[in-house]
């Protein structure tokens, strides 16, 4: 197929099992064994489990209480954030020998353009190999890749060959790709958006494909026209070098529920505080202000506040805070606060104008 829009050669490099595969590394003995990072504890969660774990459907965002009963064997660690920092800045290094279009989306994960790089190579295929290999030496743990015309399609050909494996899909191969592809593998479609399309008889990228695109802007709003282009293979984001971002937020998952809005006061003023801190690292202020409670039933609320002016220190952040608590009842005990700050006063830079001719590429060798 031939598409009347520039192509690129976009990698998406995902490293397996993170946090998990790090802790394996450092501690031989972990090797080979179920292993979670995080809280084993009733109040626990897990951030990260090895693939030894995931086979018993151990999962990141986990209770600790749960996924210990799915796994009696289960080994917990504490995370070490400060371990995690240290080896993605090696592998985003390695990221920089290749291009300068590298746009982060975690630690453990990144968009790469390497349409032109610094190593002159024509194959992204093969420089995805090579970085993998690369990132394989230095720290001794193994990465997996996506190469596409596109970072939608990079980041779902990422998962296909996990762990330690990489597929590419190229140009004429990319309407087939996505049409066989079970639509819970489209990335930017939760589980609460596949249910909604499977009720509405959409399985898979085909299926999505037949539908029009007044369809699904009527059944899934502002989402409907990404999800008409990108079964279309069109994703035209580009790879941003240096992302802005929308929010700054801190959160607390306490050890005991609270039932009280005047036993949080104290919790959400330390959160009020360590946001402040963050805000001031990052250089920014925001006006909308958004306290996040979970409840112990799991169940999630938000409320929000704008204010007229931007604002960053910790008392007038506590205040708002505070305000949102006392807005409304709580519907249960509380085992989570967090505050957050949007609308932030970061400038937006306008995207340099594209050349408005169309440009059809017959040939583009991944």
């Amino acid at each position: 197929m031939d598409f009347d829009f520039p192509l690129r050669k976009i990698i998406h490099v995902d490293m397996d099992a993170f946090y998990a595969s790090v802790e394996q590394h450092d501690n031989p003995a972990l090797r080979g064994k179920p292993v979670a990072v995080g809280g084993g504890s009733k109040r626990g969660v897990v951030s990260a489990a090895s693939y030894e774990a995931r086979k018993f459907g151990v999962r990141s965002a986990m209770s600790g209480f749960l996924a210990k009963r799915n796994c009696p064997d289960l080994i917990f660690v504490k995370p070490r954030f400060d371990r995690y920092k240290e080896i993605s800045q090696q592998v985003r290094a390695i990221f920089y020998e290749y291009t300068d279009l590298v746009e982060p989306l975690s630690l453990d994960e990144a968009y790469l353009d390497v349409t032109e790089n610094k190593k002159g190579n024509p194959s992204a295929t093969l420089v995805a190999k090579e970085i993998r290999n690369r990132i394989l030496d230095k720290t001794g743990l193994t990465a997996s890749a996506g190469i596409s015309i596109n970072k939608f399609i990079a980041k779902v050909a990422s998962d296909y060959n996990k762990p330690n494996g990489q597929k590419t899909v190229n140009p004429e191969e990319v309407i087939d790709f996505l049409e066989v592809l079970d639509i819970r593998k489209f990335y930017g479609v939760g589980k609460v958006t596949a249910e909604k399309m499977y009720k509405l008889g959409i399985f898979t990228g085909k299926d999505l494909k037949t539908k029009p695109q007044e369809f699904l802007d009527t059944h899934f709003g502002k989402s409907g026209s990404y999800y008409y282009n990108v079964v279309r293979g069109i994703h035209l984001s580009e790879v941003k070098p240096h992302r802005i971002p929308k929010s700054v937020g801190a959160e607390r998952t306490f050890s005991e529920n609270l039932s009280s809005e005047v036993f949080m006061l104290k919790r959400l003023e330390h959160i009020a505080e360590e946001l402040e801190k963050r805000l001031k690292k990052t250089k920014v202020a925001g006006k909308t202000i958004t306290l996040k409670i979970k409840y112990s039933d799991f169940t999630l609320q938000t409320r929000s506040k704008t204010l007229a002016y931007y604002v960053a220190s910790k008392a007038l952040i506590f205040e708002t805070a505070k305000e949102l608590l006392y807005q409304e009842e709580l519907g249960n005990s509380v085992r989570l606060l967090g505050i957050s700050l949007a609308n932030l006063n970061t400038e937006k830079k306008k995207p340099e104008k594209e050349d408005k001719q169309l440009i059809v590429q017959l040939k583009f060798d991944l």
